[in-house]
């Protein structure tokens, strides 16, 4: 059984929608999901995880959150060379280069990205964004 963690960082409750959903789609298929805050996981982690979901939104110019998912990102992005990776995050103005930043850095990095572009959605996810995010969690669990 695949398992898979989801580490998340959501100031609105977008991002956050986004990870549940995520969830659950994990579960769907059949996989088993543990849900983190950036402050409770660490690059030690990473190898008790099939995959892992990485959720963070737009913030300020387009930039991770920076008091508390970034220092963690930062704190992994040495960790990720050969790891399976998906992002995700929710937006509210610009056009995404905050997720093709992060998806850069990831491939830079040497991680296997399920979905080179991210995951991302408008503000709150609406039906579409909804499913989005649960089929991503059902090709987490299959990965």
């Amino acid at each position: 059984m695949s398992k898979i963690a989801i580490v998340f960082w959501s100031g609105t409750g977008n991002t956050e929608a986004m990870a549940n959903y995520i969830a659950e789609g994990v579960r769907s298929a059949g996989g088993d999901v543990e849900i983190f805050g950036p402050g409770n996981f660490t690059a030690g982690q990473l190898i008790s995880f099939s995959a892992v979901a990485l959720g963070c939104p737009a913030m300020g110019s387009e930039v991770l959150e920076e008091s508390a998912f970034e220092p963690m990102f930062t704190a992994l992005e040495n960790s990720l060379s050969g790891k399976n990776i998906a992002l995700f995050g929710s937006y509210g103005w610009g056009d995404g280069q905050w997720m093709r930043d992060w998806c850069a850095r990831c491939n830079d990095a040497g991680a296997n990205l399920l979905d080179e572009n991210g995951l991302i959605v408008n503000e709150t996810p609406d039906a579409d964004g909804e499913e989005a995010c649960k089929e991503l969690g059902k090709k987490l669990a299959a990965w």
